[in-house]
């Protein structure tokens, strides 16, 4: 298959660099990540400056390797839409593996979800990996890797859901303490919205998110959960965000007999 790899950390992270080795062993990998970091620059794209595009030699097994100057979303959009040639295009879109988890509601603030999340828009399945740990030495990564490479063995048999992603979280663990795969709906926010004010050295105040964890019952069906409870968590994600079921209700108060002319 020709697999299309992306992140959020950047083209030097050790988490892409791991998921390229691992399935270049068995597919066409294409890589097209940002220059440097960009982590939970959520579902933008670059608009209103110029987007550049560099291609490097090919790196860690991939047939080529490209970096831009923008965002997880534009490396998507723009390597689907603009470098990938007829015979290059994705079987499946893989961004990851991104460095810390990516969990609950957080998730819509992720360039790792999101960078999934625009092959899906583009009509391609797509998978969002992400290792929920904050280590990131280049063996940390190697087992996420390699649970990736046997997913997309798996996955072969599933319908794969239009205008919908996989979101997978691995934990920090050995293959042996690893208690199995939890198929999982999204938890809460990982964390509260805590600030704590501070002044700096000159007297300016400044604020700094400080939130705690958030406690969740360990046998919630949660993706949070999951995690916590040492599986790999595989929660479905969709961005149809219409609340279909709210619609005839929200007619009858606002349009009364189905007529919206107010004016």
């Amino acid at each position: 298959m020709n697999i299309l790899i992306s992140n959020d950390d950047g083209i030097a992270a050790n988490g892409i660099r791991a998921l390229t080795e691992e399935l270049s062993k068995y597919h066409n990998v294409y890589v097209i990540a940002p220059d440097r970091e960009r982590s939970a620059a959520g579902h933008s794209l670059t608009l209103h400056t110029p987007l550049r595009v560099e291609e490097l030699d090919a790196q860690h097994g991939a047939k080529r390797t490209w970096v831009t100057t923008g965002t997880p979303g534009d490396c998507v959009k723009i390597g689907i839409n603009a470098i990938l040639s007829a015979n290059e295009q994705p079987d499946f879109v893989i961004s990851g593996i991104n460095h810390g988890p990516n969990l609950g509601a957080d998730i819509l603030y992720s360039g790792t979800v999101s960078c999934a999340m625009e092959g899906a828009m583009l009509g391609f399945k797509s998978i969002a990996v992400s290792l929920a740990s904050m280590q990131a030495d280049y063996d940390d990564f190697k087992l996420s890797a390699k649970f990736t490479a046997s997913l997309l063995t798996k996955l072969k048999e599933f319908q794969f859901p239009k205008k919908s992603i996989l979101n997978v979280n691995v934990p920090l663990l050995e293959s042996d303490d690893i208690a199995g795969v939890a198929i999982t709906e999204l938890g809460r926010k990982m964390f509260t919205d805590d600030y704590e004010k501070r002044v700096d050295p000159r007297g300016k105040v400044y604020y700094w998110m400080a939130g705690e964890l958030i406690s969740e019952p360990e046998d919630a069906p949660t993706d949070i959960a999951a995690v916590r409870n040492n599986k790999i968590s595989i929660t479905p994600v969709t961005y149809e965000m219409t609340k279909r079921e709210t619609m005839d209700d929200l007619d009858s108060v606002l349009c009364g007999k189905g007529s919206c002319d107010w004016f």
